[in-house]
């Protein structure tokens, strides 16, 4: 391994420890060893590191890495044993979701100049041309500024606030949320948002954890027929199974 500085610490120094070390320091952490606490972050740094890695270049590496250090922390004093995951499946979803909020809150959407000066000017025609008559359509007001319509819209669509799937909005009945409007009356929105964090998790997995998931869950296959498709054992199969199993599942209740 290559020899790594990241804020005077040399990465390649950083211990490693077997299951059998890291459950004996999250039952010291328990009993509020912060010493053993201590210990513990410094053993998964690397994990820390490689989970950055996937936000590259959405925001300050250094940033990154101590929000990712946030989520290992609040990993180490939110597992419990009872989970019957290995730490790391259980961290990892923990310090993804740690890390995309802090990218979603701290990361504005950028809009070009250009998109700026349609919508200015959109917006400037609209309340003119409305003096004295109705409101103009977005058409006329294209129209009247010279600017495609699809420019036109796109430049209102960039410059708008994102509001939230749970806001209400009115007709000429009871109000109803955005959520409502917008998800398949065939599935429960609970179910909807479900889906959603699970097709998420799964772009986090590795591709042959993935693929696995895929033929067995979404193809029906068997675990003798994946092993055959993959080339590896049944046993292997029915491993990687149960790990990503695990990782889907933590990554839905505690992204």
């Amino acid at each position: 391994m290559n020899k790594v500085n990241l804020c005077n610490l040399d990465i390649s120094s950083l211990p490693r420890l077997t299951n059998e070390e890291c459950e004996e320091l999250l039952s010291r952490c328990a009993g509020g060893d912060q010493a053993a606490r201590e210990e513990l972050v410094m053993a998964n740094i690397r994990l820390v590191l490689s989970l950055v890695q996937r936000f590259r270049g959405k925001a300050n590496s250094d940033d990154l890495f101590q929000v990712g250090i946030v989520g290992l922390m609040k990993a180490i004093d939110g597992f419990d044993p009872s989970f019957n995951v290995r730490f790391s499946t259980y961290a990892v979803p923990m310090i993804v979701g740690e890390i995309r909020r802090f990218v979603k809150e701290g990361t504005s959407i950028k809009v070009s100049r250009s998109m700026r000066d349609i919508a200015y000017k959109t917006l400037k025609a609209r309340e003119e041309m409305s003096v004295g008559r109705s409101e103009p359509s977005l058409m006329e007001v294209a129209a009247e500024i010279d600017v495609p319509y699809k420019d036109v819209v796109a430049a209102l669509d960039a410059v708008s606030e994102p509001i939230s799937l749970q806001e209400y909005v009115y007709g000429d009945d009871d109000s109803v949320s955005l959520l409502e409007q917008l998800s398949d009356k065939r599935c429960h929105e609970d179910r909807w948002l479900d889906d959603i964090s699970i097709k998420t998790a799964l772009e986090g997995l590795p591709e042959r954890e993935k693929r696995i998931i895929t033929l067995r869950y979404f193809k029906g296959r068997t675990q003798t027929e994946i092993s055959r498709i993959m080339g590896i054992s049944q046993a292997q199969v029915s491993r990687l199974e149960k790990s990503a199993l695990a990782y889907i599942k933590e990554f839905v209740i505690y992204k």
